[in-house]
């Protein structure tokens, strides 16, 4: 039992390592995009709250599915816990994502990116043009991106199942040395 307890950490490690990548440990590049009903959402106004900046496409099968992980964040984090969906247009549009919304009963915001704010967080060039999606970064309370999630063969866990991994790294922030102090008792 603690040879295989050894043996996930270590593959938990490894998947943490590879996502981390050059696209981690950098500020979160800044945005302000609209939602479906033209509200505006800046990444700015969620300093405090650790946010899941997550790109998709509402036709992808493992994007559709990730919904149900974004629920699970919210019953078990509530406020301290943002996720802002980010969608391209072209191909997506307001018909796509509405039916994406209704569909899979999307209650977190997903905001419309003519692909600058994808090129700027996948740091995208003429040496590096590819984008792969789902995928997503973890940005903690001070705007400091933390992790970044392919997903493939070593992130599977992240964007799957109970997705542990990714609880583990977000419930790490949240309670983490970032995670704002207890109110004194007089104060409540």
């Amino acid at each position: 039992m603690h040879l295989f307890r050894l043996a996930a950490l270590a593959v938990l490690a490894m998947a943490t390592a590879l996502a981390a990548g050059n696209l981690s440990n950098r500020r979160a590049p800044g945005f302000s995009l609209m939602d479906i009903n033209y509200n505006q959402h800046d990444l700015a106004d969620y300093r405090g709250k650790v946010v899941l900046v997550e790109f998709i496409r509402t036709d992808c099968p493992v994007c559709q599915g990730f919904t149900t992980i974004v629920d699970k964040i919210r019953a078990r984090f509530g406020e301290k816990v943002e996720v802002l969906t980010l969608v391209a247009t072209p191909p997506d549009s307001q018909q796509s994502v509405m039916n994406f919304i209704n569909t899979y009963k999307v209650r977190n915001p997903v905001l419309f990116d003519c692909g600058q704010v994808a090129a700027s967080y996948l740091r995208l060039n003429p040496q590096n043009p590819r984008v792969s999606l789902p995928h997503f970064f973890v940005v903690d309370q001070r705007g400091t991106i933390r992790g970044n999630y392919e997903y493939g063969d070593a992130t599977e866990a992240f964007f799957t199942g109970d997705a542990t991994p990714l609880m583990n790294e977000i419930e790490a922030l949240v309670n983490g040395p970032l995670a704002p102090a207890a109110k004194p008792q007089a104060e409540r």
